[in-house]
């Protein structure tokens, strides 16, 4: 296998910083089996949330490395094995991406967590996620079976998939390994190439992917790695005439962009976009299950999820337990450094993002009540640490009420009826997931068919089956994934018709016009 990077010389120790052994200090592309630098040899500074100290250096790609990527694809596509091959070909090699993902869950996890500052035990489960996803895959791929409609005696119609071609995957900064793993799975289980362009505050983890892909025996090409800023390699791989499908996972305001971008080229697309879900807790629910998935809901992975319960609307019967427990619950949630297992919320992403969210907790001091957090932790004077914040009595049209925050806040809001409660679940933009809390069983059904959300959860947190469509409606996606619906959009479905008696035609122009006269 090529080498990824140099070693670095381990940095100044910092007071809580972890530095993980044999650290890369550059990041090269991976274009058509090599690992190679910008065309212009341009690099981008890649900071560790802990310290914001820049630690390494990544290409950053422009359209001649986009171009280059996609030739690549498209040359292993058009002429190379991979979407020839059997499907229980591609689905040998996909286990053997599971089994090499799964062998190094702890060095990916340490990676991750040090790149994004997710805590270590999240980090890892992400990691074990990212194989479980290839793994389902690579059964679903040979399991799947294609629609067959018979007219006995005159007609057989089925359906052939076929792979499309070059796809496009742009991913986020978010658990960015099990993203890509997410779209990587099935972009290559139904044989198509892919040019993956992973988020640029996040490439570390990315960048693993080559020499997995290498050691499982992926062929060249069919998997290619352009790093750069969404506005230079993102734009210019949205653009490419040659790829014809791009899946996104990002902001809302990212995703109107792309689908202006790509609507000349009448690409395929698959966004999945920003949320702001409701969490809806009705009196007769259990508060205690309720409590303890809610705050689970939006303080995991720092609060960056884009299912995070981060308005939760509560019964007025017991608005004031849940707030008082809630906020107390809240205050004991355990900030640390990421690469320490008792950690349960690390440091956010990076700085921008930091004084994002910090804008947005100063905002909620005027918007809300504030009953817990509210700043940066004790004991964390630099790095991107926000405590868990929670604000109380927030009216519905407050800006922390509508806006995607992204970070560990959480805005609570009391509610009356069910009427009310459901305008309340609906009055934003966007419309991703939600979660209700009641025991029920008729309100559950009821409340769970008339909410603006792509997914419910009933009395239960965010749990992910890969069976299920994944995506939202409204401002928080387009199209969904997971299970056949991703097997659906990587594919193009072709109805073939098979005559099987005699041929029955309607006759036109047999009729001699001279003979007629």
């Amino acid at each position: 296998m090529t080498d990824t990077a140099t070693i670095a010389l381990v940095p100044e120790p910092v007071a809580g910083r972890h530095i993980p052994a044999d650290l890369p200090t550059r990041i090269q592309h991976y274009i058509d089996g090599a690992f190679v630098d910008s065309a212009d040899g341009d690099t981008f500074d890649v900071l560790d949330p802990v310290s914001n100290e820049v630690y390494l250096q990544a290409a950053a790609g422009k359209k001649a490395d986009i171009d280059r990527a996609v030739a690549a694809a498209r040359t292993a596509f058009a002429e190379g094995p991979w979407p020839r091959m059997l499907p229980r070909e591609r689905s040998r090699i996909l286990h053997r991406i599971a089994d090499i993902v799964e062998s190094r869950d702890a060095r990916l996890a340490e990676l991750e967590s040090f790149d994004s500052g997710l805590p270590i035990t999240q980090a890892l489960g992400q990691a074990r996620r990212a194989a479980e996803n290839f793994r389902f895959f690579a059964d679903l791929i040979v399991a799947q079976a294609d629609d067959t409609y018979k007219v006995p005696g005159r007609q057989i119609n089925y359906v052939n998939r076929k792979p499309i071609g070059v796809a496009g995957l742009i991913t986020p900064w978010n658990t960015p390994f099990m993203l890509e793993s997410w779209k990587l799975g099935p972009a290559l289980a139904t044989g198509n190439t892919v040019v993956l362009k992973p988020a640029e505050f996040t490439p570390l983890s990315a960048s693993l992917w080559a020499g997995i892909f290498e050691e499982a025996g992926l062929p060249k090409g069919v998997f290619n790695l352009v790093n750069g800023l969404g506005e230079d390699a993102g734009d210019a791989l949205v653009k490419h005439p040659d790829v014809p499908l791009i899946s996104f996972t990002g902001e809302s305001s990212t995703g109107r962009l792309i689908f202006g971008n790509a609507a000349p080229y009448l690409k395929g697309l698959s966004m999945e976009l920003g949320g702001k879900s409701p969490a809806i807790v009705f009196a007769d629910a259990d508060l205690d299950a309720a409590i303890d998935a809610t705050i689970f809901g939006v303080f995991s992975l720092n609060g960056e999820r884009c299912t995070a319960g981060s308005r939760i609307l509560v019964q007025r019967e017991v608005y004031d337990e849940f707030v008082s427990r809630y906020a107390a619950q809240a205050a004991r949630v355990v900030v640390g450094y990421p690469h320490d297992p008792a950690t349960e919320v690390g440091a956010l992403v990076h700085p921008e993002h930091y004084e994002k969210v910090m804008s947005y907790v100063e905002l909620g001091k005027t918007e809300g009540r504030l009953v817990a957090g509210g700043g940066r932790p004790e004991g964390f004077e630099t790095g991107n640490f926000v405590a868990p914040t929670v604000f109380a009595d927030v009216a519905p049209d407050a800006r922390i009420f509508q806006e995607e925050i992204f970070g560990p806040v959480v805005a609570i809001t009391p509610f009356d009826t069910d009427e009310e409660a459901l305008a309340l679940a609906n009055d934003t933009k966007y419309g991703l997931a939600a979660y209700v809390w009641t025991n029920d069983l008729k309100r559950a059904h009821n409340f769970a068919q008339a909410v603006e959300a792509g997914m419910v959860w009933l009395n239960s947190n965010n749990v992910r089956d890969l069976r299920t469509p994944f995506g939202g409606v409204k401002a928080s996606g387009l199209g969904h994934e997971g299970g056949y619906r991703s097997i659906d959009f990587y594919t193009d479905q072709q109805a073939v018709h098979i005559t099987l008696g005699e041929v029955h035609n309607p006759t036109f122009g047999k009729t001699d016009a001279a003979a007629s006269h």
